[in-house]
Parts: C-alpha cells; sequence; structure tokens
C-alpha cells in the first residue's frame, strides 16, 4: 500500500487459532494502518501546497511556464486521487465504529485480514469484486 511518494510498512497480523474475526486486536490492527496511511497522504498535501506556493513563479519564457503549469496539473491530479482515498479512509473507519469493517457490503462475508492488509478501504470480498470488474468491462 504506498500514496505517490512515500510507502509506509505495518507488522502483519498474526491470527491466533480458533479467534473471532474482527475482534477488538483486529479491528485496533486496522485503525492503525488506516490512521498512519491518512496522516501520510495528508501530510503529502501538505508538502504540494508548499511546494506550490514555494515554487510559483511567473516565468517570462513560455517553455518555463507551460512546464510548471504541466508539473502542477500532475501534482494537482495526483492530489485529487488521494483526497478521494482520504475520503475511502474515512468511510472504512466509520465502517469500523458501525461494526460493519471487514465484511462485503454485497454479500456479508468475511473480507479476510490478508486482502484487508492489502487494500484496507475494501468493501467487497474478492468474489464480489471479481464479479464487478467484469460487469464494469462488459459495460465498456
Amino acid at each position: 500500500m504506498n500514496s505517490s511518494a512515500s510507502e509506509f510498512t505495518f507488522k502483519p497480523y498474526e491470527e491466533k487459532e480458533g479467534e473471532e474475526y474482527m475482534n477488538e486486536a483486529q479491528l485496533q490492527h486496522f485503525i492503525n494502518i488506516l490512521n498512519k496511511w491518512k496522516s501520510e497522504l495528508m501530510e503529502e498535501v501538505d508538502r504540494t501546497v508548499h511546494h506550490m506556493q514555494d515554487d510559483a513563479a511567473n516565468f517570462p519564457d513560455p517553455n518555463d511556464r507551460a512546464t510548471q503549469e504541466s508539473e502542477f496539473s500532475l501534482e494537482l491530479r495526483t492530489r485529487d486521487r488521494e483526497r478521494k482515498l482520504i475520503k475511502k479512509i474515512d468511510e472504512a473507519l466509520k465502517n469500523i465504529e458501525a461494526g460493519d469493517y471487514g465484511y462485503c457490503e454485497t454479500c456479508g462475508v468475511e473480507i479476510g485480514i490478508r486482502r484487508l492488509e492489502a487494500r484496507p478501504t475494501a468493501t467487497l470480498c474478492i468474489d464480489c469484486k471479481t464479479l464487478d470488474e467484469i460487469r464494469e468491462k462488459q459495460m465498456g
């Protein structure tokens, strides 16, 4: 799992035999992952704002100006994707509070610890996600 410029790691959750799915320890594990990820994304947003404020210049040369505008545009698109991801992280945290985290919103089965570690904002089990992608492909 990574944001545009940084990558963080976490220790995978070690399941104990007979452990209840989405127990307090597991939920805390995902709360920590989601909050750390969100924090790193927010830092990227702050860096972008400062970078754009500090580096914004009115270049007399049209090529220099176009290059800067292109760089800023790419950076803003990246931040927009990250803003959407922050929204998904917030939704995942709300699902934890509501007791719905870790269960497929379509069929209700367990999404699974490893899938959630790979994609902590997942709301579909792998089967429903696969069907969803097939439908998307067919629709065009």
